[in-house]
């Protein structure tokens, strides 16, 4: 059903734009599924945390992994029940299991760091982790949003470290950590899914 209605509002685009040729009608067609996508996956996660009792701390994940997240990329699971089983699981379990637990503070200063390291270094191999059905080729736009990746990536565990509420810093590291897991090259062979710029080229190649 999703597919049809994106595959309708993408036709209805090409007739008031005519110029619009095949490729960027599937982008545009791709655009509208992921947003159509993510709106009744959050409002789901919202109700399920809600439930849970836990709406304020989903909402903190949420909020606070999206500048990582959206710079960084990740995988796109293959259907929109995969999509919103794995959206469910991510902003709910973390922040519940993050409420039960508390890591000593040396032990919390040993595991950031190595959380730290290993995420400068996928992101230095992966990120942005684009998709086969959205690629980022521009060196530019790769360098760009890569640094805004080491950026937040650092904010977020250099938060987890100072801030005084368990609960909050536990989210902090574990939603950065799994994120950065979502990037990799074992996760995109697990879920079947390719990286764009080895799809269609080396964005190294690229000078703009």
């Amino acid at each position: 059903m999703l597919d049809k209605i994106c595959t309708f509002l993408t036709n209805q685009i090409r007739k008031e734009m005519p110029e619009i040729d095949d490729e960027r009608a599937e982008v545009i067609n791709y655009g509208l599924q992921n947003i159509m996508g993510e709106i009744p996956k959050i409002f789901i996660m919202l109700i399920l945390s809600y439930i849970l009792g836990i709406f304020w701390l989903s909402l903190f994940t949420f909020v606070s992994l999206l500048p990582y997240k959206g710079a960084s990329g990740g995988v796109h699971l293959k259907t929109h029940i995969g999509c919103i089983l794995f959206t469910n699981a991510f902003y709910c379990i973390i922040p519940f299991v993050s409420q039960y637990f508390i890591i000593p503070q040396l032990m919390k200063y040993i595991l950031i760091l190595f959380i730290w390291v290993f995420g400068m270094f996928m992101i230095k191999l992966y990120a942005p982790a684009d998709t086969e059905n959205v690629p980022i080729l521009s060196k530019k736009d790769r360098r760009k949003k890569q640094i805004v990746s080491y950026i937040t990536y650092t904010i977020g565990l250099l938060v987890a470290l100072i801030i005084p509420n368990e609960t909050i810093s536990n989210i902090l590291i574990l939603s950065n950590f799994i994120q950065t897991l979502t990037i990799t090259k074992f996760v995109y062979r697990l879920t079947n899914n390719k990286y764009g710029y080895e799809v269609y080229g080396d964005a190294s190649t690229e000078t703009v």
